[in-house]
């Protein structure tokens, strides 16, 4: 049992990676990686509202309708998701402005909905709340790479704490200002695909279309 709950915890961090293997969750990681602490922020949203609600739904499993089960499932991320809105506003003002929308886009981020459908509405509390602590995990670490290398490169900074002294300051780095746009996360997140796929090639996916002599040097 210990060995099965740890495999649902770790396999999202790289083999299962939701961003970097299923492509989900990109709105969030190329919006608010622009800065370290709106994705460390955004991550522990994301954490919070995945973990309650994979929770609150593998409790509600038996009793949820079936024909409303999707509707229910929103209503009750939503619900989660306005607490931490709201919080974010009392205690982080400024990250909160930062983070805009997207923290209301978490209602619909395909990683919350899609372990809730698939993993927590048929297995019990705690390996739900397990996977769901994984897939969250597996998902800041992306964020917080991203975010890290388009503050340093863009800002010289890390947490608002300057790293690389620039040129403006009479020192010799010059920030980036690619990096603080949403094109450079683009980059990063192919980057950080083409890495993980190099190395782990079994998460290379086949070919769409193989041309006519490859397929007969095949047979």
């Amino acid at each position: 049992m210990a060995g099965y709950r740890w495999r649902l915890l770790t396999a999202p961090l790289i083999r299962q990676n939701p961003i970097t293997l299923q492509i989900l969750g990109l709105c969030s990681a190329l919006a608010v990686t622009t800065s370290l602490d709106t994705a460390f922020t955004m991550s522990a949203a994301q954490t919070v509202v995945l973990v309650l609600s994979a929770g609150i739904v593998s409790v509600l499993r038996r009793i949820i309708p079936e024909s409303i089960r999707l509707i229910v499932q929103v209503v009750i991320v939503a619900s989660l998701v306005a607490i931490i809105d709201q919080f974010l506003k009392a205690f982080f003002f400024d990250i909160s402005l930062r983070l805009s929308v997207y923290v209301f886009l978490i209602t619909t981020n395909c990683i919350v909905l899609g372990r809730t459908e698939s993993f927590a509405r048929h297995n019990p509390v705690i390996p739900s709340m397990v996977d769901a602590l994984g897939h969250s995990l597996g998902y800041s670490l992306i964020l917080v790479l991203v975010g890290s290398i388009r503050e340093l490169f863009g800002k010289g900074s890390l947490l608002g704490f300057q790293i690389l002294p620039t040129t403006d300051q009479g020192g010799w780095f010059t920030p980036l200002s690619l990096m603080l746009l949403a094109p450079s996360a683009f980059f990063i997140l192919g980057g950080l695909v083409w890495a993980i796929r190099s190395v782990r090639t079994e998460q290379v996916e086949a070919p769409e279309f193989v041309p006519p002599e490859v397929e007969l040097e095949r047979t």
